[in-house]
């Protein structure tokens, strides 16, 4: 018996009203409307590449315009409102969520000691009790603060002193919690003194996790496989996750492709009915870390957007290092552009355009994106929109 067919048109709707890229960004940006937002994209990945603005600014302001990053710190340093953990990358997810990252707490602990001893400098585990001890009795430290005498490494992620090693094994495994940061170095303390009792004291079983983890992320996704179940939260393993798509009342479907090919995928009853909003028309340049494209596969598939984040460096004869941002128009992502925030020169500099094939540049759509660079100059705190010689904006 042939599948109920989820059409490619409905299934971009119901994927970006899900991603919270079908409305207008407009609204509040601070305080509980900003920890709202948070919480119905379940994560905002962090990353300190600041070529615009850091990545994890950029995807809220995506959402929200009047978004701006002072907005985000209340939230995470003096509220606890959010924590920062790992889902498939570092993140920021809501402290409500932390009990059900205990699961991923006694899962790294033994993975952790295990490749660590291999991966990281000898001595990390004799670290582990000592360090917990001293930031327990004096309070916050950040890496530079401990290992005092050990030897440095070239400051790459793989070569951490000890000591570093012991401060992100305790992270990891839920005993630290990242308190602030500082020029975006991580502030570590012990979490029975930063979060709430309420919210580090309940210890869901382990089944009870695996429901609540894999029910948040199809309700954040719409429609998925059990893997794309599971890579959401990067908590439940696939086959934990298989074997609850086949006890948990959901229905299968097949999603068509943008190319017409369909693929199976399981949903909750209604996803056919359910009526997605129709997309802004709006554009907008998005962070090659957005949620929307964290999942490149399933954005290309319902997109037909071939994109990968592309880092160009010094050496490779470029001014500078930065990625292209990719840019969404309605429910297409219609191309790729290049830029950086200069801001010495007070300039957001824009050194690249690329149309996607079939996507013609009109006078309208130019004019959206040049109002678009407008707003990203004020987001960034530059005043002026400089494009190169061969962009005819």
């Amino acid at each position: 018996m042939a599948l109920p067919v989820l059409k490619n048109r409905h299934a971009r709707a119901i994927f970006l009203d899900r991603h919270l890229l079908s409305a207008a960004p407009n609204g509040k940006s601070k305080g509980k409307d900003l920890l709202d937002l948070i919480t119905r994209l379940g994560f905002v990945q962090v990353d300190s590449i600041s070529t615009v603005e850091r990545a994890h600014h950029m995807i809220l302001r995506a959402r929200k315009a009047s978004y701006r990053p002072k907005h985000l710190a209340p939230l995470l340093e003096d509220e606890h409102s959010l924590f920062e953990h790992w889902t498939h990358d570092a993140s920021v997810i809501p402290t409500a969520f932390f009990p059900y990252w205990k699961l991923r707490f006694s899962r790294d602990a033994e993975t952790l000691r295990r490749q660590w001893r291999s991966w990281r400098r000898a001595g990390f585990e004799e670290k582990v009790d000592q360090l917990l001890e001293k930031i327990y009795r004096e309070g916050a430290k950040s890496s530079a603060c401990v290992g005092e005498g050990e030897k440095r490494g070239s400051g790459g992620w793989w070569d951490w002193h000890p000591s570093k090693t012991a401060l992100e094994y305790l992270w990891r495994t839920g005993e630290l919690t990242v308190s602030r940061r500082e020029s975006f170095k991580k502030f570590y303390d012990v979490t029975e003194k930063v979060l709430d009792e309420s919210l580090i004291s309940p210890e869901p079983e382990q089944q009870e996790s695996i429901d609540w983890l894999c029910n948040a992320a199809i309700d954040r996704l719409g429609f998925a496989s059990s893997t794309e179940i599971a890579d959401f939260w990067g908590i439940v393993t696939k086959a934990e996750a298989k074997e609850w798509c086949g006890q948990a009342g959901l229905i299968e479907i097949e999603v068509e492709g943008v190319d017409g090919t369909l693929r199976r995928a399981f949903a909750r009853d209604g996803i056919l009915e359910e009526q997605a909003p129709k997309p802004t028309s709006r554009l907008r340049i998005l962070s090659p870390f957005d949620p929307a494209l964290r999942d490149r596969k399933r954005a290309e598939r319902l997109f037909g957007f071939h994109y990968r984040i592309e880092i160009f460096v010094p050496e490779a004869k470029r001014e500078y290092g930065y990625y292209v941002f990719p840019m969404l128009e309605g429910d297409k992502l219609v191309g790729r552009i290049d830029m950086k925030a200069l801001r010495a020169n007070d300039i957001l500099n824009v050194t690249g355009l690329w149309w996607e094939r079939g996507v013609r540049a009109t006078p309208a759509r130019l004019d959206k994106l040049r109002t678009e660079l407008d707003r990203m100059a004020r987001f960034a705190g530059v005043s002026t929109v400089v494009t190169g010689p061969k962009l005819d904006l």
